[in-house]
């Protein structure tokens, strides 16, 4: 097979209306060698436009003595001739090609055509990205200059040749998988894969050794068992070994251990608090809520003491945290740690929501599809599966990098409760959540996160094994998600994905699919069966029409009665005792869906129970059970739906939400609890003996009063069953961090402030960016703010070759931007809500960290706007008791994104005067961890930070090492005055050095 590997830079995406500007083509001769590189500049008829010149490096002047497409295209159709043509994002360079081919007089190109993002999909289903340069860097393809057009041909030739290694290397079955979803003769993929599989029969292959060969599936995992006769042994020689230990000398055989693995390894104060915290409270029976900040060593601070204790006291331990990703550092850096240092052996499990994982008596169902149903993004999809199945021993979701636009693939094979054939399975021994289950059971230590956590508060703890120890990590999160999981929420495709995979249509879904079986069996009720079950087919469609009516009426209302914010986003808050005139109207088309899912799902349950029944065929048993999945799918949205209609859950708090853009597609229905706070209370910190909640952010004006009464927590207190504790900073934030507040910045208020605040914003960031030569951060809390600042700061920064990456400007995946903000360190980086939390940037790559406005929520968010009339009906300050509190704890996590490690230097510039122009201004800067604060005048503001970044003179340096911060944790004296200990009023002090540009530190 000889492969054309084609690249093109152009002037834009149109193929239509833009031009190309450079070739590349490298050509892959039979033995997957690179034989010949081509590459050529074109010039275009018109200039190329300056965001192009600032991706590809090529401008004007470079393609001014270049060949016309005309002269080009004729080197380069021989080398197509007789070649299957290969690209990264085939669609886009096909089009140009075929383009540039008629605008020269060739005909059009006919030949094969091959994908290498369908390809790298295929066959490394894990990658975390299937951008080109994403591809290289994961499989350690060099690619020195990309969007140059004969590098990225070179590097597309490096993916497709590890990508057809990868596939000839697959076992035997997998590759018969993979040819039976990719039909030979209407795919150049299935084509592909038939070819390779041809060859297999022709030469010699040794099956990959490794794999279990199960219902014509190749797997890596053996069947799991609930023998635990080992585990049990394990544990009760922990138990024998940790009794006459006491927690100090375990703890300092941990210490010996982590010097032996780690030479310089010193223990940090902060931590070695955490540790007997957390033990007092494990022993005591009580809770712990407990700010350990950045540096501090809070994984183990918590780790070490739980383990200890629940080794030693036979108690099952769990741990939560909001994100995966911190789920993942604990299972792949700290419990690794652990078990090497560990005086005793220990068995820690991650266990998840039961939708993570997939069930393979459902994919092997869907694996029987037949190809010419099937659609190209469905084909890669499901290959995707079979070629991870291959390799994967956890069978999660979080593994995967699916797509968007395959979501319902992952949907389709989830497991569930209501579809659980259980021990009748015939994959019951490989099952991935019943392994995941099964090794939580036996495990001493279970890793979970907050969302599994509350789903089992709901089920009445019948998920997660039992257990009286948790530890929540990220638990500034804790009241966000339990309002959410202890809620409800209807979105449009709710209901129609559904009903797709109960009837798609006439002929594909699972009661279709139902009634085909029934015909060819032998039962005699078989024709009574398939009869009332075509009976149903209209009632899908009819329901399909009522949901339609239902959710554009539900729109009307929404887009009516709520005004756009900047994002085009509508929310509309319904309150039971002021229902918007045409309610009732509105209500009969819910009810109309309420009573015609009853009349889909009631004879359904009964005619599914009857043939499950009467039948023993596993194929219609197998059928109807993930139909009863569906059905229990239906009936909950029913319950859902009822209970929004009806809005008869006094507690709670109704709404809807939606996009100009999307109209009723995008509608959503939120049944909320307005204060989680009692459910808290009574179905968690009242059920367990011992909750520890710990992150960076818990206080604000160094109290735990608002977490406290957000989560219910006041009565523990009371009771004498609640411990705190602020832990010291490993960092020496005085001399790491200084914060700058340009005190004459323009206010936003006023008919003109905005405009005057934004000009003045894009022009000082500029400066302030030109100075550090990027390696900003700069975190809006308005998408509209950084939409209008993006175009000028980019054209100032422009000529200093620094560029501007911005959120939903570049792109809205924030590990991307990221990537991308870390690859080039003359970067500006403006990111709006996600960037504040999460974003790890150490060492150089970060800088300077502009804050533009304190990040107070929307007050007319339902929810927050409920929580604001319950407080004035208690005679309570909604902006005191709520509003300053949620904005000073995101705050202090945006504050976090710059101190990463010991070695940290930088500086954070707050463009928002209110912070030392109001009297609630004091409790952002009181609950930060001690940086040095200083408000100057605007024309300051970059020597002041030329200053601050100017390595340390020698007698300087010496200066900075005597003066440390206190054991107590207060900041050193200076010449610059002192941070005292409790708020009082900013005051300004002159400098010698800058008389122009009058400093004042800020007091607090």
């Amino acid at each position: 097979m000889k492969f054309a590997v084609l690249d093109f830079e152009t002037t834009g995406t149109s193929s239509q209306n833009d031009e190309i500007i450079q070739i590349g083509i490298a050509v892959v001769d039979d033995t997957g060698a690179v034989s010949s590189v081509y590459q050529s500049l074109v010039k275009p008829s018109r200039p190329i436009p300056a965001f192009i010149t600032s991706l590809t490096g090529i401008g004007d002047a470079d393609v001014a003595d270049a060949p016309g497409i005309e002269d080009a295209a004729a080197e380069m159709v021989p080398l197509l001739h007789d070649a299957v043509l290969v690209a990264h994002n085939a669609g886009f360079d096909a089009s140009f090609l075929q383009a540039a081919l008629d605008r020269s007089g060739y005909l059009p190109y006919a030949g094969r055509v091959l994908d290498t993002v369908d390809l790298a999909r295929l066959v490394f289903p894990f990658l975390p990205s299937y951008r080109l340069t994403a591809i290289t860097h994961s499989l350690g393809i060099a690619h020195d200059r990309p969007h140059q057009a004969d590098s990225d041909a070179l590097a597309t030739a490096e993916v497709l040749t590890a990508c057809i290694g990868r596939l000839r290397a697959l076992p035997t079955l997998t590759l018969e998988r993979l040819c039976e979803l990719a039909d030979g003769e209407r795919s150049d993929l299935g084509w592909l894969l038939a070819s390779l599989r041809a060859e297999r029969d022709t030469t010699w292959f040794e099956e990959p050794a490794g794999y279990q060969y199960y219902r014509q599936f190749a797997m890596r995992i053996a069947d799991w068992t609930d023998d635990d006769a080992d585990r049990e042994a394990q544990r009760q020689q922990a138990e024998r070994e940790l009794s006459g230990l006491s927690f100090e000398a375990y703890l300092d055989t941990v210490a010996s251990r982590m010097e032996e693995l780690f030479p310089g390894y010193e223990p940090r104060e902060g931590q070695r608090i955490m540790y007997d915290e957390v033990h007092q409270a494990l022993s005591d029976d009580s809770h712990l809520l407990v700010e350990a900040g950045t540096g501090t060593g809070k994984s183990l601070g918590y780790l070490l003491p739980s383990l200890y204790y629940g080794l030693k006291e036979n108690k099952k331990i769990v741990v939560t945290t909001h994100t995966i990703q911190l789920q993942e550092q604990l299972r792949q850096r700290d419990l690794p740690l652990l078990q090497d240092v560990l005086p005793v052996p220990f068995k820690a499990a991650v266990f998840k929501g039961r939708s993570n994982y997939m069930c393979l008596r459902k994919f092997e169902q869907q694996m029987q599809t037949p190809a010419f149903a099937l659609s190209r993004e469905e084909v890669v999809a499901r290959g995707q599966l079979a070629v991870w199945l291959s390799e994967t021993e956890r069978g999660e979701a979080e593994e995967l990098n699916l797509g968007s636009r395959s979501k319902e693939e992952w949907n389709a094979v989830a497991s569930d409760a209501d579809s659980c054939l259980n021990r009748q399975c015939p994959w019951f021994r490989k099952c991935f959540y019943h392994r995941a289950r099964q090794d939580a059971l036996k495990a001493d230590l279970i890793i979970t996160n907050h969302a599994m956590v509350f789903t089992d508060m709901r089920a009445e703890h019948r998920l997660l094994p039992s257990y009286d120890r948790l530890i929540v990590d990220e638990a500034h999160h804790m009241e966000e998600v339990a309002s959410n999981h202890l809620g409800r929420r209807i979105g449009y495709g709710t209901l129609p994905s559904a009903l797709a995979r109960l009837a798609k249509d006439a002929r594909t879904g699972q009661l279709p699919s139902l009634i085909s079986q029934l015909t060819g069996t032998a039962e005699s009720a078989s024709g009574t069966w398939a009869e009332k079950l075509e009976e149903l087919l209209p009632r899908v469609q009819e329901l399909r029409e009522s949901w339609e009516q239902w959710t554009d009426r539900l729109y009307a209302l929404l887009a009516s009665g709520a005004a756009a914010d900047e994002t085009g986003g509508l929310s509309y808050r319904l309150k039971p005792d002021a229902m918007p005139r045409d309610w009732e109207s509105i209500r009969v088309d819910g009810d109309n869906v309420v009573l015609r899912l009853s009349d889909l799902v009631r004879p359904l349950e009964k005619l599914l129970a009857e043939i499950r029944d009467r039948s023993e065929e596993l194929v219609l048993q197998s059928l109807i059970t993930d139909m009863n999945g569906s059905v229990k799918e239906l009936s909950g949205v029913r319950n859902d739906l009822q209970s929004f209609v009806s809005m008869s859950e006094a507690e709670c708090v109704y709404w809807i939400e939606g996009h100009t853009q999307y109209k009723s597609r995008s509608l959503w229905m939120y049944i909320v609890p307005a204060d989680v706070s009692g459910l808290l209370k009574d179905g968690l910190f009242g059920q367990k003996e011992s909750i520890v909640l710990t992150s960076a952010t818990l206080t604000v004006d160094k109290s735990f009063q608002y977490v406290k009464e957000q989560l219910g927590l006041d009565e523990a207190e009371q009771q004498g069953r609640l411990r705190t504790a602020q832990l010291p900073s490993p960092f020496n934030y005085r001399q790491q961090a200084l914060l700058l507040i340009p005190r004459d910045f323009p206010s936003i208020k006023g008919r003109d402030g905005e405009a005057a605040f934004l000009q003045a914003l894009a022009a000082s960031l500029a400066e302030v960016a030109t100075e550090t030569q990027g390696r900003m951060l700069v975190l809006f809390t308005s998408h509209k703010m950084l939409k209008t600042v993006y175009e000028p700061l980019k054209s100032a920064l422009a000529p200093a070759d620094i560029q501007v990456l911005g959120q939903g400007m570049d792109g809205s995946s924030r590990s991307r931007l990221t990537s991308q903000f870390m690859e080039q360190p003359r970067s500006v980086l403006l990111g709006t809500s996600s960037f504040w939390e999460g974003v790890d940037l150490p060492g150089d790559a970060l800088t300077c960290l502009a804050i533009v406005r304190l990040p107070f929520q929307p007050p007319n968010h339902p929810v927050t706007e409920a929580k604001s009339e319950r407080l004035t009906a208690q005679r309570k300050n909604p902006f005191m008791k709520l509003s300053l509190p949620q904005a000073v704890i995101k705050f202090k996590q945006g504050f976090g994104r710059l101190v990463r490690t010991a070695s940290d230097k930088g500086i954070v510039i707050l463009y928002d005067t209110r912070v030392i122009d109001t009297s609630y201004g004091k409790y952002f800067l009181y609950s930060l961890p001690g940086p040095k604060m200083e408000h100057l005048p605007l024309a300051g503001l970059v020597p002041r930070v030329r200053e601050w970044l100017r390595p340390l003179e020698p007698a300087a340096a010496e200066t900075a090492a005597v003066a440390e911060p206190s054991p107590g944790g207060e900041a050193p004296t200076g010449a610059q005055g002192s941070d005292a200990a409790k708020p009082k009023p900013a005051r300004t002090k002159k400098t010698k050095k800058e008389p122009d540009a009058v400093e004042g530190e800020v007091s607090i």
